[in-house]
């Protein structure tokens, strides 16, 4: 490639060097859809005639059609592929810094995390009988639905991904340590099978409480599995938990929220119980705590005003 190539055959030939075979398929998925947008909006754009004005007017197109988080992604994967050409020498001047990230208005969505009263609700609505999946109903049909709700009670108190969830079997339990090792996932979105984490950081061991011990030792042991994935039965979609979450939500008569809602709970519960900030991320398997700052700002700035409220009053009493 040269200064006066294509941006996009440029980000496509650098999608291939650089992620093809390096991320997860569905991460990858994405470079191919950033590609094809680029294509779309910047078909003649050359990599000499990328400055800070180009790029920002590219951005703003993007951000047309996209809420501010979606064009956040997007300007992230450009801004890869426009480093590594600064390295080469094919660009002179970052033209990503200090860009302006805009966006149409965000529609309305979910709650991202529920309250610690919130979050006993929703777990008070659990029904965790032993083989409650394998009791009949009055009509003769096995009630499946209740079977998420061991997985909703694992993920809302380790902060598992579904992914995660999904991907573990017997063996990754070990009761008398309380621990739950995560080496891989399950790949839900393309049919099913076990797959790789979404990085190295993600391969972790997490703690447990003695209470959910207990709970999912009885649970696993029950169903008498080692090699298996504990909470698969053929094709999987996350509507399916995100259904039964949403039956449980309105029972309990609390905000609704998606499965990956859990794993913002867990984490805005720890952060309000003074748990650090590198702490957190190891636990949710997070590459460094740059990404567990940018998720959860808005908890870190609420929790700092009431630390300089503290602080205050310590100072004071002197």
């Amino acid at each position: 490639m040269t200064a006066q190539s294509y941006f996009h055959e440029y980000f496509k030939d650098w999608i291939e060097t650089y992620k093809h075979g390096a991320v997860r398929p569905i991460t990858y998925q994405k470079y191919q859809m950033t590609l094809r947008r680029l294509s779309e909006l910047a078909p003649n754009i050359k990599i000499c005639e990328i400055n800070k004005r180009t790029y920002q007017t590219l951005i703003n197109e993007y951000a047309k059609t996209h809420e501010k988080q979606t064009t956040t992604d997007f300007h992230h994967q450009l801004k890869g592929a426009i480093l590594d050409a600064m390295d080469e020498g094919l660009i002179r001047i970052d033209p990503t810094r200090k860009i302006v990230i805009k966006g149409k208005l965000s529609s309305k969505k979910k709650h991202k995390f529920l309250s610690i009263l919130e979050l006993h609700a929703l777990l008070n609505a659990l029904d965790l009988r032993i083989n409650n999946d394998k009791e009949q109903s009055g009509n003769g049909k096995y009630h499946v639905p209740a079977f998420w709700d061991w997985a909703i009670l694992l993920m809302a108190k380790t902060g598992l991904r579904f992914s995660e969830a999904l991907g573990l079997t017997q063996n990754d339990f070990d009761f008398s340590e309380m621990t739950i090792k995560i080496t891989k996932t399950w790949n839900y979105k393309d049919g099913g099978g076990f797959a790789e984490t979404k990085n190295n950081s993600s391969k972790r061991i997490v703690l447990i409480d003695e209470k959910l011990n207990m709970q999912l030792r009885e649970f696993i042991e029950s169903r008498e599995i080692r090699e298996t994935p504990v909470f698969v039965r053929g094709r999987v979609f996350n509507s399916t938990i995100n259904s039964r979450l949403k039956a449980l939500c309105q029972r309990a008569n609390i905000p609704v929220i998606s499965a990956h809602g859990l794993r913002h709970t867990h984490a805005s519960h720890l952060l309000h119980a003074g748990i650090s900030i590198a702490s957190i991320a190891k636990r949710l398997g997070h590459a460094n705590t740059t990404t567990t700052q940018g998720t959860y700002l808005h908890i870190i700035k609420e929790l700092e005003v009431r630390d300089n409220e503290k602080i205050l009053c310590a100072l004071g009493a002197l």
